[in-house]
C-alpha cells in the first residue's frame, strides 16, 4: 500500500500547488514580483515537479496493492473502450488547438467548436480518459492514479471557473452560462462536433491510433 499512498500524496501535492499558486491569494503577488512570463515559468516547473514523479511512481508500481475489482471488457467492450478513448483524446487535442478563456494563454469568448461540448476540453478529456481506465484497472495503485484524473478535472476546473468569475476576463460569466461544464450535457453537441472540423477530429483519431499502437512500449 506504500506505492498507492505515495500516488495519492503526489496527487494532493499537485492539486494543492496547481490551484493554490493560481488562486487570488498568491498569483497577484507572484506576478507582481516575477512578471507574467516568470510566474508561468515557476508555475509550470512546480507542476512538473509533482506530476512527473506522480507518473513515474505509478508506472513503476502498476497493479500494486489489493485488487478492488476485476472487469473483463470482452471483444465488443474493448472496441467501445477504444472509441470512447478516442472521444477523450479528441476533446484534449481540440482544447489545445482552440484557444479559449480557460487556456493558459487565453483566447476568444466565442462559443464555437469544442466550447459547445465543454468549456474545459483539455482537462475534461483527461478526466474521461482516467474514468475509462478505471474499468480494466482495479488494483489500488491503478485506482489511485486513474481516479485522480477525473477528480482533479472536476475540482481544478471548478476552481478555475470560480477564480475567473471573481476577477477574470470581462464576459466570462456569459461564457460560463453558454457552455457546459461536464462534456456533452448541453444542446448543440452535433453543431459543436461539426465545427471541430476534419483536421481536429482527424488529429484526435491519429493520436488515439498512435498511442494504442505504442501503448505496450510506452506504458506496458
Amino acid at each position: 500500500m506504500a506505492a498507492t499512498l505515495l500516488v495519492i500524496l503526489l496527487w494532493v501535492g499537485f492539486a494543492a500547488t496547481h490551484m493554490g499558486l493560481s488562486g487570488a491569494r498568491f498569483r497577484p503577488r507572484l506576478v507582481e514580483r516575477l512578471g507574467e512570463s516568470g510566474f508561468l515559468g515557476v508555475y509550470s516547473l512546480i507542476s512538473f515537479a509533482f506530476f512527473i514523479p506522480l507518473v513515474w511512481c505509478y508506472l513503476t508500481h502498476k497493479h500494486a496493492g489489493p485488487l478492488l475489482w476485476s472487469m473483463a471488457l470482452g471483444p465488443i467492450g474493448r472496441w467501445v473502450f477504444y472509441v470512447l478513448v478516442g472521444v477523450a483524446l479528441t476533446l484534449a487535442v481540440a482544447g489545445l488547438l482552440q484557444p479559449s478563456p480557460v487556456s493558459l494563454a487565453g483566447g476568444t469568448m466565442e462559443v464555437r467548436g469544442v466550447a459547445r461540448l465543454t468549456r474545459h476540453p483539455l482537462f475534461m478529456g483527461f478526466g474521461l480518459l482516467g474514468l475509462l481506465h478505471l474499468i480494466p484497472n482495479g488494483y489500488a495503485s491503478d485506482v489511485a492514479f486513474f481516479g485522480g484524473l477525473p477528480l482533479f478535472a472536476i475540482i481544478g476546473c471548478r476552481h478555475q471557473d470560480q477564480r475567473k468569475l471573481a476577477g477574470g476576463p470581462p464576459g466570462y460569466r456569459d461564457f460560463v452560462a453558454a457552455t457546459p461544464f461536464i462534456p456533452f450535457t448541453r444542446p448543440g453537441v452535433m453543431r459543436g462536433i461539426q465545427e471541430l472540423g476534419v483536421v481536429r477530429i482527424g488529429l484526435g483519431i491519429a493520436v488515439t491510433v498512435v498511442i494504442r499502437w505504442y501503448h505496450q512500449a510506452l506504458f506496458g
